[in-house]
């Protein structure tokens, strides 16, 4: 008996411990309508790492997360000037370059660029990147404004054309970090300023179109223009793709447009970073290096729309999406993108400020 029952002991303290081995897990926080799904299932059949997926649709709401600390997640994906104020802040570790090996799969110039929120590309890993720029829906903006330019900040910007597209609908991104700069190229200014000047006359020409704009949200736009429910949104330019693909897949007759404007547009980045407090920095880094396989990085670029930071992942991205200029700029194009550096704290309050005035009009 006494046999039996330590037979028994052990048995179940084998069956407890491999239980305990395929329990490892990794807790990611990124972006609504990111990632493929099936990317994430495969990760788990490799590696028998459980996925625990949350998702999120702007930066400030990952920033008061981490700063907090304790936030429970393992990758978080924000984007370029948060990456540089969190890192300030300490609230990332630096990565083991010696555990991601697919890094040499990374675009150089992607890198280089990330290079400025991320000196030495010591915390950050580039994701996806893309452009902010408008959203359309081509015929009924036609209709309305006629044969007129749509590769502009006038659509939204200038009132009088903004309060003719008001009655079928403007979305805009409730993200001022992603919509300043445009509107300080918009008024000739550098879109980069941190004067407070120059983010009070931005703050302003919102303001003037703010009765204009029916809704700030940073992901509802890409159903509500794929739906023909709206005819204008200001956003990513990966979610104008997949609104375009779903108008498309509706054979609803919509059609959706992507424009750069031509007084040029925000160039962001969105990074796989590591808490400083994470509980599963092995299985973290093991998540980066998979996704940073080149036929993983074009599985999720052909399922998001977005360009990808990984350049060998190219040869295996679907053509439509390596041909189109909303995604992948032609090198003119690139020239007229910027990017944006971290408000400090004066001017992240005055931006604070100025974007409460806008959402709620007063």
């Amino acid at each position: 008996m006494f046999r039996l029952l330590a037979s028994v002991a052990l048995t179940l303290g084998l069956v407890t411990g491999a239980a305990a081995q395929q329990q490892r897990v990794v807790n990611v926080y990124n972006w609504s309508d990111y990632v493929d799904p099936k990317a994430l299932d495969e990760f788990t059949k490799q590696t028998g790492i459980k996925v625990v997926y949350d998702t999120y649709d702007n930066n400030e709401i990952v920033e008061t997360k981490l700063l907090a600390g304790k936030s429970g997640y393992d990758i978080v994906v924000p984007s370029g000037p948060f990456v540089q104020r969190l890192i300030g802040a300490k609230v990332f570790q630096k990565l083991d370059k010696a555990k991601l090996p697919n890094l040499a799969n990374q675009w150089p110039e992607v890198t280089q660029r990330l290079a400025v929120f991320d000196p030495g590309n010591q915390f950050a890993v580039n994701y996806m990147w893309g452009t902010t720029g408008i959203g359309v829906n081509v015929k009924k903006v036609k209709e309305i404004l006629g044969d007129v330019p749509l590769n502009t900040w006038d659509l939204v910007l200038k009132p009088e054309i903004s309060a003719k597209l008001k009655a079928c609908g403007i979305y805009m991104l409730d993200s001022p970090e992603d919509l300043f700069p445009g509107v300080l190229a918009y008024l000739g200014l550098n879109p980069d300023s941190k004067r407070v000047e120059d983010l009070n006359k931005a703050g302003d020409a919102l303001f003037r179109v703010r009765g204009n704009i029916q809704k700030f949200h940073s992901s509802e736009y890409i159903n509500a223009l794929a739906n023909g429910d709206i005819c204008v949104a200001v956003g990513y330019s990966g979610d104008m793709i997949q609104a375009k693909s779903r108008a498309e897949e509706a054979k609803n007759g919509v059609e959706v447009g992507y424009v750069i404007p031509r007084e040029g547009a925000l160039m962001w980045f969105d990074s796989f970073v590591i808490p400083a407090d994470a509980k599963n920095v092995t299985e973290a880094h093991e998540f980066i290096n998979f996704m940073l396989r080149p036929e993983i990085a074009a599985m999720n670029t052909n399922f998001v729309s977005y360009a990808s930071g990984n350049l060998a992942a190219k040869q295996n991205i679907d053509k439509a999406i390596l041909d189109n200029p909303g995604i992948y700029p032609d090198d003119a194009t690139m020239k007229r993108l910027f990017t944006n550096t971290a408000y400090d704290e004066r001017s992240q309050r005055t931006v604070t400020r100025l974007w409460t005035r806008v959402k709620t009009g007063r």
